[in-house]
């Protein structure tokens, strides 16, 4: 794919205790935060958030690294320009204090920034509440997010924090106690319902941190396990983007699948609720 010249989003800002991000959207209705992956809003990102806003929501899109639109599939950008600009996005990332990467019991600071926002957005679109996806790096800062009352409908896509570069790690996600025994309150109270989506062969993703999350949450967390075999073939890199690099968009695959699951969720949490 081409760089994405951000034709049918519109451009703003979101502020909160100092810290000025920008902010991509697209679509009316309740609020999605769409939160991208590594190396930041692909023109694959851009395609899942105009599939959010077809539901009937507001795709929000905060640009936490990355430059918007840039295409970073190797095979059209090429692969030292690719590896470039993964590369130093990533080290950004990495020397950034609001990221947690390699701790256990964490949330990562960006998520309060992330927290606010999704309040600002109910305000501004009103709903009985929001919606957010993480995804890669992202992934469990949905999980985060979901101590406010208000975000009703959290997908963690492939989530991969903490890195599972050591013992312990694989059965953890990037959640301090405190939060997540939040989370699982309004699980066992509200009826929250947590999404979680991975590639069964995906290292990033193991298969101990989605038992870590059943055995936490309970029949509230919801799991689309995929073979590595339902991935896009034609992807450069092996199984692991479930909704954007290996969705093969195409009626009766497993990815697609799992793609309207997630559009399902938000159809049920955020539309048929009817408003606030």
């Amino acid at each position: 794919m081409a760089d994405h010249d951000l034709t049918g989003f519109t451009r703003g800002t979101f502020t909160h205790e100092g810290t000025t991000r920008r902010l991509l959207r697209r679509g009316s209705g309740p609020a999605v935060i769409v939160i991208a992956e590594i190396p930041g809003i692909t023109p694959k990102v851009l395609e899942f958030a105009g599939r959010v806003a077809e539901a009937g929501c507001t795709a929000v899109l905060p640009v936490l690294f990355g430059e918007p639109g840039r295409d970073a599939d190797p095979r059209s950008a090429g692969w030292p320009r690719t590896a470039g600009y993964v590369a130093s996005t990533m080290l950004r990332v990495c020397v950034s204090r609001e990221f947690t990467l390699l701790a256990t019991g964490r949330t990562s600071k960006v998520v309060s920034w992330l927290r606010a926002l999704a309040a600002a957005e109910h305000e501004r679109c009103g709903g009985p509440g929001v919606g957010a996806v993480g995804m890669c790096l992202t992934g469990g800062f949905a999980l985060a997010m979901a101590t406010d009352p208000r975000l009703l409908a959290p997908v963690l896509s492939q989530p991969s924090l903490p890195l599972a570069l050591a013992p312990g790690r694989a059965g953890r996600i990037d959640i301090s106690p405190e939060d997540l025994a939040v989370v699982r309150g309004r699980c066992e109270r509200e009826g929250l319902q947590v999404l979680g989506l991975r590639f069964r062969g995906d290292r990033l993703v193991p298969g101990d941190r989605f038992a870590h999350l059943r055995r936490e949450l309970g029949d509230a967390f919801v799991a689309v396990e995929l073979d590595d075999a339902a991935g896009n073939p034609d992807a450069a890199l092996p199984p692991h983007s479930v909704l954007t690099e290996h969705l093969v968009d195409e009626p009766g695959q497993p990815t697609r699948q799992a793609l309207d699951t997630v559009l399902d969720l938000f159809r049920t949490r955020l539309l048929a609720a009817g408003p606030r």
